[in-house]
């Protein structure tokens, strides 16, 4: 064999055992890459440099952002998304959500746009065309999922208890709620009507997300209320089954929740052993978008939201579960407890436990047994 035939044969034969030592034995199929891991995620406000780089220093890489709107519009313009999502590049966040200036978990006496939730036309019209447009801007800036609420009680509360230290928890015990009016300005809505609101919305919405492949992620009502309703109000995504109804209207891969484990848990008897089989329904058919990883001590109609670690859902049991069923989004603190009198306006310092937590959570579920 001359120098160039031993070349030859040497190249080939070195090429035959690296493909070898890729595809493994003989016949067998590559080995799978590994799962898509779940991710430390966060939704607070505002999305500017400062707020980044807190971010930044408590590892947070994957976040829900807010860009700037300028003037009355109801969507950001391709330009204003971009702003934000290099802005945040910049600090090594990606901007994985965002959230349209309405459609929020707020107070529908107190909201500036409340033509969905209240079937007004032509407004809800306008409005709808707003968020069509957002659609397709957040598609052209490579944001990938918009989250939204379907709301008119907003986030019921009836106050706060002392937590560990000088922490303050908020509580919702609905036999001490006391509404201010009898009725909100939305009047009396039952589940039909409600129904029909949210049917409306999607029948526009869910086609425009399809077509753009934005993933819409609705947040349930927090909390449920008893069937006959509060405040007049019957709230029909206060409910597991309810839930599943509105992920059957619009059926699509776009079209799935925000998924709250904290609202949920409160929309439960005993969300202690029941909030794992939600888990993994809504998680086996690629309902979850992104979950609000928080926890509550107690159950429907009475509760108190506290931190990850005290409260009566093992988080440890149920971030198996989300990686058993292949969740691999953002898993982002909400509702943390306040410090007293004060002391941390923004509730950074809670933030910032929660984020240390969930990150150590998550790291500890990818390693081998």
């Amino acid at each position: 064999m001359n120098r160039r035939e031993f070349l030859v044969s040497s190249g080939a034969a070195g090429i035959l055992a690296s493909n070898a030592i890729a595809s493994g034995p003989a016949g067998a199929e590559p080995a799978p890459p590994p799962p898509a891991r779940m991710k430390l995620g966060d939704q607070t406000h505002p999305t500017n440099d400062v707020h980044l780089k807190y971010l930044a220093r408590y590892s947070v890489r994957n976040i829900c952002g807010y860009p700037q709107i300028e003037g009355d519009r109801l969507y950001a313009t391709v330009d204003e998304l971009k702003r934000m999502t290099d802005m945040a590049g910049r600090y090594g966040i990606s901007i994985d959500c965002t959230a349209p200036p309405f459609l929020e978990s707020s107070y529908i006496d107190r909201e500036k746009h409340p033509a969905i939730m209240l079937a007004q036309s032509p407004e809800r019209d306008r409005d709808i065309e707003q968020l069509q447009t957002f659609i397709r801007n957040c598609a052209q800036a490579g944001i990938p999922a918009i989250k939204y609420n379907m709301s008119i009680l907003g986030v019921l509360r009836t106050g706060r208890v002392s937590g560990r230290g000088d922490a303050l928890y908020h509580q919702w015990k609905l036999s001490e709620a006391h509404p201010e009016t009898p009725l909100t300005k939305a009047g009396a809505v039952d589940a039909d009507a409600f129904w029909e609101r949210i049917t409306w919305f999607l029948d526009r919405v869910i086609p425009v997300a399809n077509e753009y492949k934005i993933r819409m992620a609705c947040h349930p009502q927090d909390p449920g209320v008893p069937p006959e309703g509060y405040q007049g109000v019957n709230r029909v995504l206060g409910t597991v089954d309810g839930l599943k109804k509105f992920l059957t209207i619009r059926e699509s891969p776009y079209h799935g929740l925000n998924f709250c484990q904290g609202t949920i848990s409160e929309d439960l008897e005993d969300p202690g052993t029941q909030i794992f089989d939600v888990i993994r329904y809504f998680g086996m058919r690629q309902k979850i978008f992104n979950v609000h990883f928080r926890n509550i001590r107690g159950h429907r109609n009475d509760f108190i939201e506290v931190y990850p670690d005290e409260g009566d859902v093992d988080f440890v049991k149920a971030i198996r579960v989300y990686k058993e069923v292949g969740y691999s989004g953002m898993l982002m603190p909400d509702h943390v407890p306040l410090a007293a009198n004060g002391a941390d306006p923004d509730d950074l310092q809670s933030f910032a436990y929660c984020y240390g937590y969930i990150r150590g959570l998550i790291q500890s579920v990818y390693e081998p047994a």
